[in-house]
Parts: C-alpha cells; structure tokens; sequence
C-alpha cells in the first residue's frame, strides 16, 4: 500500500514519462509547507533556463506558503520566460493536485503569457 508521498513521486513519474515524449521545456512545480518553487527545464532536461520562488527578495517580505505568493511566482516565472524567448511550456505539477497554490501559480503565469 502506497503512503501519501509515494502516490505523489509515481504521478509525478507518470506525468513525466508523457512530458518526456515531446519537444516542449517543462514549467516544474515544487511545493512545501513554507514555499513554492517553479522552474522551467530544456526540453532535454539536462539545463534549467529560467526560475523563480519564494525565497526571492521581492516576494518574500510577506506571507510564503499562500496563494498570493504562488501568484506572485507564476507571474515571475512567466515574465521571466518569456523575456528569454519560451512562450509554449510543458506543466508538470509533479504529482500535486491541481488546485490550490498550484493553480494559482499555473493560472498566473498563462495570464501573463505563457502557453500550456
């Protein structure tokens, strides 16, 4: 029987298998209790072309491990992206339901421009 976290890790696997497939770069999407932290990857995997996260300067002066924050970061993350020349990503929640911080953070950045 599988416990909370080793649910998550095999949906994350799986989602990754399929994002694998394409040609796209991945948004990922870590979440703790404190932070959350987004970062888009090549297409290959092996470089991180663009990050952002709570832990930044500008958004860390308030609370962290709310939507606001999770807000804040998508609308980094995309601005930041799209600044590089990424507009089209792959969304890889890593295993986290969507809804709550995480979509927050993924409807923040598709706000600002960013396709998924």
């Amino acid at each position: 029987m599988f416990n909370k976290k080793q649910a998550r890790v095999r949906r994350s696997t799986k989602t990754r298998m399929k994002i694998r497939d394409g040609s796209l770069s991945r948004l990922s999407v870590q979440r703790t209790p404190k932070h959350i932290y987004a970062q888009i990857t090549s297409p290959k995997g092996d470089r991180t072309l663009v990050s952002a996260s709570t832990l930044e300067t500008s958004i860390r002066s308030g609370a962290t491990g709310n939507k606001n924050a999770a807000i804040e970061v998508g609308k980094l993350i995309a601005e930041r992206a799209i600044s590089v020349g990424i507009k089209d990503v792959s969304f890889d929640r890593s295993g986290y339901k969507y809804h709550g911080r995480v979509k927050a953070l993924a409807d923040s950045a598709r706000e600002v421009g960013l396709k998924f």
